[in-house]
C-alpha cells in the first residue's frame, strides 16, 4: 500500500510540470512557487483543524521542519535558477541524480538499490536525450539533485520522530514564509497575478494535489526506506513526458517510450520489491 500511494503521489508531481509549464507563461517563478505554497499551507491547515488536530509549537519538531524546510527550499530555488540557463530534458535528468545521492548520504550500498538506479537513470538519458554540454545552469541544477536527496534523507528520519502531521505542516509553513521575500524581489505585476483559468489550474494542481501528494510522502517515509522511496520518484519524469504527450500535444519518440519502460523496470526491480531495509524497517 505505501508504495502504491507513492506511485499515485508521483503521479500528481509529474502532473505539477505541464501545469507548471502553463502557468509560468504567466507568472514570474519564485511568485508562482509562492503562491503555490501559501495556498498548500492554507489548505493543509485547514483540514488538519477541521479534523480536530492543534497546531503547536514543539521546539524540536520544529528544529527538524526546519532542517527538511532549508533542504527543499533549496532544491526548488537552485532548480528554478538551473533552468534559466539550462536545458529541460539536462534539469529533469541532473535533478533524478538524487536516486544516487540518497543511498549515499545514508550509506547504503545494496547491489539492487545500484542496479536499479543504473537502470532508471539509463531510461532517463533515453527518455530526456541531455546534452553532454555542461554550463552554470547544470551546477546549479546538480545543487538541486543534492538539496532534494538530502530532504528525502532527513524525512526518513525526521517522519518517524514526534507527529507527522505536525511535522508537514511546518514544513508548509515555512517554506511559504522563505518564498515570500523571493516574491517581493520579483514585484510581478497585477496582471501577472491575475486570477486567470490557466493560473488556477496550475495552483489548483500545484498547491492542492501536490500539497495531499507531499503529506502522503511524510506518511509513506515512515515505513520505507529513502533510497526505495528516490527510486519511485525517478517515474516523475516519466510521468510529466506521459502527461504532457496525452494533454499538451508533445511529442514522445520510439526512444522516449523505450526510456520510459526502461525507469518503470528500475522501479520494479529496486523501489518496488520487499526486502531492503533502512534503520530497521522493511523496504
Amino acid at each position: 500500500m505505501p508504495r502504491l500511494a507513492l506511485i499515485l503521489t508521483t503521479l500528481i508531481w509529474g502532473a505539477t510540470f505541464p501545469a507548471t509549464k502553463a502557468a509560468l507563461a504567466q507568472i514570474p517563478p519564485f511568485s508562482f512557487m509562492c503562491l503555490r505554497f501559501l495556498l498548500g499551507a492554507i489548505l493543509a491547515v485547514g483540514v488538519y483543524l477541521a479534523v480536530g488536530g492543534r497546531l503547536r509549537v514543539d521546539r524540536e519538531l520544529l528544529r527538524m521542519s526546519g532542517i527538511a524546510t532549508i533542504f527543499l527550499f533549496l532544491g526548488y530555488v537552485t532548480q528554478t535558477i538551473g533552468l534559466q540557463t539550462t536545458t529541460a530534458s539536462n534539469s529533469a535528468f541532473i535533478t533524478v541524480l538524487y536516486v544516487i545521492f540518497v543511498p549515499v548520504f545514508l550509506r547504503r550500498f545494496q547491489g539492487r538499490t545500484w542496479f536499479s538506479a543504473g537502470l532508471a537513470l539509463t531510461g532517463l538519458w533515453f527518455l530526456v536525450t541531455p546534452s553532454l554540454e555542461m554550463n552554470v545552469g547544470d551546477l546549479w541544477t546538480l545543487a538541486c539533485a543534492v538539496a532534494f536527496a538530502a530532504h528525502i534523507a532527513c524525512m526518513e528520519s525526521f517522519s518517524r520522530r514526534g507527529e507527522a502531521a505536525l511535522f508537514f505542516l511546518w514544513q508548509m509553513i515555512l517554506v511559504t514564509l522563505l518564498l515570500g521575500p523571493a516574491m517581493l524581489i520579483e514585484g510581478p505585476t497585477w496582471g501577472q497575478v491575475a486570477p486567470t483559468g490557466i493560473l488556477l489550474v496550475g495552483l489548483g494542481v500545484t498547491g492542492g494535489l501536490a500539497t495531499g501528494a507531499f503529506a502522503v510522502q511524510v506518511w509513506v517515509q515512515r515505513v520505507l526506506p529513502a533510497q526505495q522511496v528516490a527510486l519511485i520518484f525517478s517515474l516523475e519524469p516519466a510521468f510529466a513526458a506521459w502527461l504532457s504527450w496525452y494533454f499538451l500535444g508533445e511529442q514522445m519518440s520510439a526512444q522516449g517510450w523505450i526510456g520510459s519502460a526502461l525507469i518503470l523496470a528500475g522501479v520494479i526491480i529496486g523501489g518496488l520489491a520487499p526486502g531492503e531495509r533502512g534503520n530497521g524497517v522493511e523496504g
